[in-house]
């Protein structure tokens, strides 16, 4: 397979990565509320905006350079974030009383097995 095709494949989700990170900066109560949150008050507000836009600017960051880059040690990193989350939104549901967001799960879950196969077929040797 062309590895150009690859790379476009694997950049393809670092843009809604994207556009939550930027979301978090620009229009934080509508992204936030895109995501089942309400925006919470004071230093949890901070916190909030701080690290939830760390995480989606970061992963699409490691998404886009790995693709833009072929290196599939970037995009194996963005799924490890990507994966985590999924893995801790169970963790909070089975442990802490969370709702489980089966949605949100299965589709980190995808996006997780998209990006780790793109970074297979980089990794690749011909």
């Amino acid at each position: 397979m062309n590895k150009n095709v690859i790379r476009v494949a694997a950049a393809i989700p670092g843009i809604p990565m994207l556009i939550n990170g930027i979301g978090f900066i620009a229009t934080p109560l509508e992204t936030a509320q895109s995501l089942g949150m309400e925006l919470l008050t004071g230093i949890g507000l901070s916190t909030q905006l701080g690290d939830f836009t760390s995480f989606f600017i970061g992963t699409a960051v490691l998404i886009f350079l790995g693709a833009f880059k072929s290196d599939s040690k970037l995009l194996y990193a963005a799924a490890l974030y990507l994966g985590g989350a999924a893995v801790f939104r169970t963790v909070a549901a089975l442990f802490n009383g969370a709702d489980m967001a089966t949605d949100i799960i299965i589709v980190e879950l995808v996006l997780t097995a998209w990006i780790c196969t793109c970074a297979f077929l980089l990794g690749k040797k011909d």
